[in-house]
Parts: C-alpha cells; sequence; structure tokens
C-alpha cells in the first residue's frame, strides 16, 4: 500500500500557525480551496480588500502581531464606514525567505486576537513566497439590511460633515518614528509620543459606529488617506462640496501641542492619512439623534462643517477666514 504523501511546507504552515485560527465552519479547517459562507436571511454582504507591504504601511521592525492587527483593522475600518458588521475574512500573506517560526507565531497570535475580538473570523486564504517584502492582503466580509449600505454618494447640501475620534494622529505619529528628534521641537512628553507612535500602528476601527451610521448618515467612507483627499472623495462621488471649519477639527492633546509648536503641521494634520476615522454627511434633522447613539456607542463626534452646492473643491477654512492652502491634499501610491 502506498503511503500518503508528505505535507508541503506551505501545507503545514497553515496547518501549524493559521488552522488552529479558523473555527467558523465556513472556513472548512483551510483544507479546501475556498469557504462557504451563507449570509444572514435578509442581508446584504459587503465585500472589502486592503494590502499592506513592508516599507510602505510598517516598519520591518515593527511587531509582527501589530502588523496582523492593523492588516485586518484597517479592513474593518472600511466594513464600518458601510455600516456593516464583520463577518469574516481571507487571508492573503507573502513571505520573503527567512521568516523565522517566532515571527510567524507572534503574527498568527495578533491576527487571532484581533479576530476574535472583532467576531470577524478567519474563513481562508493563501500563502505564497516573494523575493520582495512582507505583503499581507485581508478581504473582509460584512453584511447589513438589504439596501441599507452607506455610500459615498449620498451627500446632500446643508448636511453636516461630522469626524469620528480625532484627526492627524497617525500621520505625526509616523513623522515621530521617521524622525525621532521631532518629539522635542513639538515639546511632546514621553505620554504623546508614544500616543502618537501607537495611532499609527494600531488603527482604531469604529466598528461601533455601523448602525448609527445606517440610520442617520447620507454617506460615509474612512479617512485612510488623509481627510481633505478622502472628502474630496465623498463629495466628488455625491455631485457636492463642503466647507470646513479647520478650528473645528478635532485634535488630541499630543496633536494639539505639536500643532503649537509648529503652526506648519496642519497640512500634515490634514492630508497625512492613516487616520482611519469615519468622515460622514449627516442631515441637519438627524445630527442630535447622531449624537446620541455615537456617545450610547462610545465614539466621540465632532461636526467640522457643511456640505454646500458643488462650487469646486471642499474648502478649508481657518480661524481667521483664510482658505489654508493644501499642497497636497493626500496620501497617494502613484
Amino acid at each position: 500500500m502506498a503511503k500518503p504523501a508528505a505535507e508541503s511546507g506551505e501545507e503545514r504552515l497553515i496547518a501549524r500557525y493559521f488552522r488552529p485560527l479558523a473555527l467558523h465552519p465556513a472556513a472548512l479547517g483551510l483544507i479546501d480551496d475556498a469557504a462557504v459562507l451563507t449570509p444572514p436571511d435578509g442581508c446584504d454582504l459587503v465585500l472589502t480588500v486592503d494590502a499592506i507591504v513592508g516599507g510602505v504601511h510598517f516598519f520591518a521592525d515593527d511587531p509582527p502581531g501589530a502588523i496582523a492587527r492593523k492588516a485586518l483593522r484597517v479592513n474593518l475600518s472600511d466594513l464600518a464606514a458601510k455600516g456593516a458588521k464583520p463577518s469574516g475574512f481571507l487571508l492573503a500573506l507573502a513571505l520573503p525567505d527567512g521568516v523565522a517560526a517566532s515571527w510567524l507565531k507572534a503574527f498568527a497570535k495578533g491576527l487571532g486576537a484581533d479576530a476574535e475580538a472583532y467576531g470577524c473570523p478567519l474563513l481562508g486564504g493563501d500563502t505564497v513566497k516573494t523575493p520582495g517584502p512582507i505583503m499581507v492582503s485581508i478581504t473582509a466580509l460584512g453584511s447589513l439590511p438589504q439596501g441599507s449600505m452607506v455610500k459615498r454618494t449620498g451627500a446632500k447640501p446643508g448636511d453636516r460633515v461630522v469626524v469620528t475620534g480625532s484627526i492627524g494622529d497617525a500621520a505625526l505619529g509616523l513623522k515621530l518614528r521617521r524622525a525621532g528628534k521631532a518629539a522635542g521641537r513639538w515639546k511632546l512628553d514621553a505620554k504623546m509620543r508614544d500616543y502618537l507612535a501607537d495611532r499609527y500602528l494600531l488603527p482604531q476601527p469604529r466598528n461601533a459606529m455601523a448602525e448609527p451610521l445606517r440610520k442617520y448618515a447620507s454617506a460615509a467612507m474612512d479617512v485612510s488617506d488623509g481627510l481633505a483627499g478622502d472628502l474630496d472623495k465623498l463629495c466628488r462621488a455625491s455631485g457636492v462640496s463642503a466647507e470646513i471649519d479647520v478650528a473645528h477639527i478635532p485634535l488630541s492633546q499630543a496633536a494639539r501641542t505639536a500643532l503649537m509648536a509648529e503652526p506648519a503641521l496642519i497640512e500634515t494634520i490634514v492630508t497625512g492619512g492613516d487616520d482611519y476615522e469615519i468622515v460622514c454627511a449627516i442631515p441637519a434633522s438627524n445630527v442630535a439623534a447622531f449624537r446620541m447613539a455615537s456617545a450610547v456607542a462610545g465614539v466621540a463626534v465632532t461636526e467640522i462643517g457643511r456640505i454646500s452646492e458643488r462650487e469646486g473643491g471642499v474648502r478649508f477654512v481657518g480661524a481667521d477666514g483664510r482658505l489654508l492652502s493644501l499642497k497636497n491634499r493626500s496620501y497617494s501610491h502613484f
């Protein structure tokens, strides 16, 4: 009788590090070529994909667990902005030669922790070898009541522009990572410095806002490439414009301290990206209810401007009434 064929290196890697995470029945134990997921009755599926690449979205010496969590969280942020509840995700992982078992163990541990915390199980995926840096691509799936997805296209003149959380922290954290001496120039204490660095390392997706957005928002998207550029995208999709009061953009204590020391940082804050907050258009009649629902969800929201008839791009107006001039309105890979 012939002996069973030995498992390949890829099969052993999957079995050791990722099969223990694939506990949802739809994953079929990661022994098939696909997963089978039945959406809840009366629901639509929402699908989104984002990839992160070493040297572009994370540093080579970042903790592997944090890299895994960031890869999942940037996708969860997209689901949140659409009003969707996470259903699961597919993982594509490209690894160069020489990746240590300890790195993979820590990566899988971080991924598993967030998959459990956010109720977003691993359903399947692929692992490949690459001559380049590590690349992690995640396709996330979510569900929501049929026809209720919050699109970019629904903003109307008179709607209020509202953002969650605080803006600019991650972009400042990236600057600190590249030039640590800036912390002294910005007059940051150790707590502020660590806060900004952590905001870049680990996004905080606003999944608790999914239901309030479905109920009260006319349009929404997550802020990944910078508030200015992403709001531009939302307004172009809706055929409108917006006027933003720069003084009302919510800043953390650390970002405010840095800005006071170096006012030119306002451009980094507004355009730098990696916030993974949500910018949305809320009809004026819904603002009070949206604020209440956000408070119940435990997420701070701030009104920063209003949607207007289309007359050019989004305008950022300073406290002195002057328009803020921005050289580059958002991060772009190309």
